[in-house]
């Protein structure tokens, strides 16, 4: 029997976390988050973009065919992972909210700020007048950053646009940095992101807009593979959030909702009824919600930046969710207001002390189950033969180093594609 030929090998890692139980497939809930089929003094090869064997270095070294072209990479007393997938952020965007932060300090709620005209909205003139150079060039700072603290994967959404112009320069920015940048980014339409200040007496107004003009337009030029709505009090209703998701999914987009973050509106109960791949946020959700998501096969993205920054007491039930075998998943939510954090590990330590999620818990939460939060989970998220060979190489000998030493980058090394590129 013919061996692989690796062209390259990572060898001798501390651990080697695979996030892979043989027979196993989907997001995982409950106990099995804890299980990261960590392999000691393991090894990972991968022939060009695809990983083809991991296992314990001395068995793995004898099971492939090495030849002088083959890169061999020492990982001693290091850490190895599947490279870090953000399901939940806004990296392009134009304008600066820093004095809300102020606000905030002061006392300001979050919906207080919006309703004197910050928050998205302020975000949305910025960003309206910007061009699509400058949107770039500031989207692509957002992802070498992020890259940095071993994110591969990002979903982006749009939303800070709210007109069918600079919805449409959003969108292309967005794909322009998928082709152009090392990470990948899996876009989303959030056209439904705010009711625009001209619409404000008027808001089914523009939710025909979203439907009859921005859906269709998007989906014609191939802009976007999901669609997210902000379903909440003073934003989306449940109804007009329907209607919107009802013809996203009728063009055939994904469906994402922005659900219950800071009132149980029902949020959840629509990403069931609609079978979405996500429901985001969360923070208010209530026990028939988490039942119906759970039956539905919905995967949970949480969002502890924005719980942080925001200073909200109302947290998602996470404990709840992942005992009751929700599979959660964890994004930094990062966008010029309420969770300005690029830096996804720093996002899992706070899931470890805002939501009590373990640090294998919340390793999982942001690779394997947000996997799945974008509908990758076939493609990347865990270390196994036929996987993208997405990887971060940690400075570190044990993975719970990676959320227990805060605000720190341990980053060694990221492998995209089968690529090294030191952040």
């Amino acid at each position: 029997m013919n061996k692989i030929t690796a062209t390259c090998v990572i060898r001798n890692a501390k651990q080697l976390v695979t996030l892979h139980t043989p027979g196993h497939i989907g997001p995982r809930g409950g106990k099995a988050m804890s299980e990261l089929g960590i392999i000691e003094k393991g090894a990972i090869a991968f022939s060009g973009s695809r990983i083809v064997a991991v296992g314990e270095t001395n068995k793995l070294l004898k099971s492939i065919s090495i030849t002088r072209k083959t890169k061999m990479i020492d990982a001693t007393n290091r850490v190895i992972t599947p490279g870090l997938i953000d399901c939940h952020s806004h990296p392009v965007f134009a304008g600066g909210r820093a004095h809300e932060f102020e606000m905030r300090i002061s006392g300001k709620s979050y919906l207080e700020i919006a309703e004197a005209g910050g928050g998205i909205k302020a975000t949305v003139k910025a960003t309206q007048k910007a061009s699509p150079k400058r949107l770039f060039n500031n989207g692509k700072k957002v992802l070498d950053e992020m890259f940095s603290w071993g994110v591969t994967t990002v979903e982006g959404k749009s939303g800070y646009g709210l007109t069918l112009k600079d919805e449409i320069k959003m969108l292309k920015v967005l794909n322009k940095l998928n082709h152009e940048h090392d990470i990948d980014i899996v876009t989303t339409f959030l056209g439904a992101h705010e009711i625009p200040e001209e619409y404000k007496n008027k808001p089914d107004e523009y939710v025909a807009l979203v439907c009859n003009r921005m859906i269709p337009a998007v989906v014609a030029d191939n802009l976007a593979e999901f669609c997210d709505v902000f379903c909440e009090k003073g934003v989306f209703s449940p109804k007009q959030t329907r209607i919107i998701l009802q013809t996203a999914q009728a063009f055939g987009l994904k469906l994402k909702i922005h659900a219950d973050q800071f009132h149980s509106t029902g949020g959840a109960e629509l990403a069931a009824e609609f079978r979405a791949v996500s429901a985001d946020h969360l923070d208010c959700v209530g026990d028939e919600g988490i039942h119906l998501i759970r039956k539905a096969g919905v995967v949970p993205v949480l969002l502890p930046g924005s719980i942080f920054i925001l200073g909200a007491k109302q947290k998602a039930p996470a404990r709840k969710m992942i005992d009751y075998g929700l599979p959660v998943a964890l994004g930094t939510d990062f966008n010029p207001g309420s969770s300005p954090i690029h830096s996804l590990p720093i996002t899992m330590s706070l899931a470890c002390i805002e939501f009590k999620m373990t640090p294998a818990e919340a390793l999982c939460a942001a690779t394997l189950n947000a996997a799945y939060a974008i509908d990758r989970g076939d493609k990347i998220g865990c270390l196994s033969p036929g996987k993208m060979a997405d990887i971060v190489i940690w400075d570190v000998q044990d993975y719970r180093e990676i959320t227990y030493w805060f605000g720190k980058n341990l980053v060694y090394s990221v492998f995209k594609n089968g690529h090294e590129i030191k952040p």
